[in-house]
């Protein structure tokens, strides 16, 4: 059996013929058929709205008018949901003074090649655009304080507007259960204390901070009070399959829209797997594998696969390398992952320090399982982050096969880490 795995902007497939590929059901998102096209999924549910109430009617009267977008790090198809969104804007109030807010989160600012590339050049022409810096001080106000404590400080541009929309996606989001709706706001334009203080080490380790779950999630629950508190009101969200299509689109009230979107794609995107000694799995591909800091999160589909002390293959292609800087500089500075997670779960969420999170996860991704990492960065680089390198999938899986003293280990394929969310595991 041949089998497709994403990589950067392109795959890389492998036949499995001699080996032990074990079965697994594909999410039910690979085959799912939309009854209609990207552009008219997205105009029917603007026209729909969750709440009644169309954008064109919320934005009458308002005079300041802020539309959150996503970045460069997310495969939000922009130039199809932000014209429909700016046509109803300009409708409703004419004379509105109209921005639109990159909420990079803290993440590096989006280049304007980016945002042409994104939303296209009629947008980045003609509409005024401004890049989120969490680290802007100037341009950040306090809101008040988050249900975990901490301080919630967001763009001022955003809590200035007398009309605050978004626009995004929804999928399995690592810790937060699921991506969009209210992470627009926080993290998207928060203040890089108000993240840290949500992404704190208590929260990460918390059992309801995982993939596919919003319940009891106080990462969640942080971030759905600073969308409130912000006044976000509007969204439109999209769910993407694989090819990076929209097969289903919400929009309206925040809330509402966001658990539409977040219940269709929880039953599209559960898995039940075997349990398997390696597990292959991606990021997605490009965007979403652009460094290892991002490949994280399709580790831990892998995680919840693999069978204590097996092997997860990644394969991330990695174009800007490592990432976060202090991910990179936690990891390589202790050689002891038991030590460095200890002394995360000793700081409080004032201390978190940036990167923090992602660095926890994947000790933990560790301490169940090796990881080997097929990428494009430097063997040193890679193993200074405690993983393992190779620089082709039948390497990997050769020594794959070598770390565990078998020919045929057991393989389970999950070609999109990130697009599934394993529910259970069956015994193989």
């Amino acid at each position: 059996m041949t089998v497709e795995f994403p990589y950067g902007k392109g795959s890389v497939s492998y036949d499995f013929r001699g080996e032990d590929l074990l079965p697994v059901p594909e999410p039910g998102l690979k085959s799912y058929r939309p009854e209609a096209g990207e552009e008219e999924l997205i105009r029917k549910a603007m026209e729909s709205p969750a709440g009644g109430k169309r954008l064109s009617e919320l934005c009458r009267g308002k005079k300041n008018i802020v539309l959150i977008v996503s970045d460069h790090t997310r495969p939000v198809p922009s130039r199809l949901i932000l014209p429909p969104m700016l046509r109803e804007i300009r409708e409703g109030a004419p004379e509105a003074k109209v921005t639109l807010l990159v909420a990079t989160g803290c993440h590096r600012g989006t280049t304007k090649e980016e945002l042409v590339a994104k939303c296209g050049e009629e947008i980045v022409k003609n509409e005024r655009i401004v890049v989120h810096d969490c680290d802007d001080r100037d341009n950040l106000t306090v809101l008040g304080t988050l249900p975990s404590g901490g301080l919630c400080e967001i763009s001022r541009i955003a809590a200035e507007a007398d009309l605050l929309a978004a626009e995004g996606f929804i999928e399995p989001h690592f810790f937060a259960g699921f991506s969009g709706g209210r992470k627009s706001v926080l993290p998207g334009v928060a203040g890089r204390r108000t993240v840290l203080a949500n992404h704190s080490s208590a929260f990460i380790a918390d059992p309801r901070s995982r993939t596919g779950n919003l319940e009891g999630n106080p990462i969640h629950r942080d971030m759905l009070w600073a969308a409130r508190k912000a006044g976000l009101r509007y969204i439109v969200n999209v769910v993407l399959n694989d090819r990076k299509e929209v097969v289903f689109a919400a929009a309206g009230e925040p809330e509402e829209a966001h658990a539409r979107g977040a219940e269709f794609l929880g039953e599209m995107a559960g898995i039940t797997v075997p349990e398997a000694e390696v597990v292959i799995t991606t990021n997605g591909g490009y965007p979403l594998d652009q460094n290892v800091y991002q490949a994280v999160k399709g580790m831990t589909a892998a995680e919840a696969a693999v069978k204590k002390g097996g092997v997860i293959v990644m394969l991330a292609e990695a174009s800007d390398g490592v990432g976060g800087e202090s991910f990179y500089r936690q990891l390589s500075g202790e050689p002891d992952g038991r030590k460095l997670t200890a002394r995360f779960l000793a700081r409080s969420p004032g201390e978190t320090e940036p990167d923090q999170w992602q660095t926890q996860i994947l000790l933990r991704v560790l301490e169940k399982a090796r990881v080997i990492l097929v990428s494009g960065v430097e063997d040193e680089k890679v193993r200074a982050l405690h993983l393992i390198p190779a620089h082709s999938l039948p390497e990997a899986i050769r020594k794959a096969g070598e770390l565990l003293g078998k020919e045929r280990p057991s393989i389970l394929a999950i070609p999109d880490g990130v697009g599934a969310i394993v529910r259970g595991r069956e015994k193989a």
